[in-house]
């Protein structure tokens, strides 16, 4: 019978299971404090926001640093899934402040990670725009569906297996989905107004 060193492996289980239940706790944490985020990016509370932001950014760099030499557990989907909502809350607040996009190297996630944190960004301009819409910032509104329009095209360039950009196509459609909803909305509101404006032009000649 061969010899084995059972007690070496037992150590390297250990550690691996250590860091995978640290792995979990940071990125569960790191899902809550971008969720949070992104409300507060909503609500133009950019101060939280950024605090929020600032500590989802903390452990998402924690658990890559962590598991720099644990493959197995950084590349499973929870990781990879914080990264994601960390993207997603940093893009959303920089849409809704009109900066300069970050890239993925800024942020320190993934490249395909960072892809679909644009398209799932995309989605909460949609909500962005309608809010301006409510407050009757058209041309806002109008801005936020133009930056909607350039992530989508963007995108659709974007033609490579799911396995290696982890499943883009669907959030693209998606993208696709809410793009053209946004633009049927605003569409109709600004034929709306237009109509509403003929009238009342019309009403004050006959006044």
């Amino acid at each position: 019978m061969p010899e084995l060193n059972i007690e070496k492996i037992r150590l390297i289980l250990d550690e691996t299971h250590i860091l995978r239940e640290k792995a979990l706790k940071l990125s569960r944490e790191t899902i809550r404090f971008c969720a949070n985020s992104i409300r507060a990016s909503h609500r133009q509370e950019f101060e939280k926001a950024d605090e929020l932001i600032a500590e989802a950014r903390n452990r998402v760099l924690d658990v890559k640093e962590m598991l720099k030499d644990k493959p197995e557990i950084y590349y499973t989907g929870y990781v990879l899934d914080a990264q994601k909502e960390y993207g997603e809350a940093v893009l959303t607040n920089t849409i809704i402040k009109e900066l300069d996009f970050p890239t993925f190297e800024d942020l320190g996630i993934e490249a395909a990670v960072y892809l679909n944190s644009l398209a799932e960004a995309a989605g909460e301009t949609r909500r962005y725009s309608l809010d301006e819409l409510r407050r009757g910032n058209m041309q806002k509104a109008e801005k936020a569906l133009e930056v909607m329009d350039d992530i989508y095209y963007m995108l659709i360039t974007i033609d490579y297996p799911d396995a290696i950009t982890q499943g883009l196509r669907r959030h693209t459609d998606m993208v696709r989905g809410v793009l053209e909803k946004t633009r049927s909305e605003i569409t109709l509101i600004k034929q709306q107004q237009n109509l509403e404006n003929k009238l009342k032009e019309a009403i004050d000649k006959l006044g």
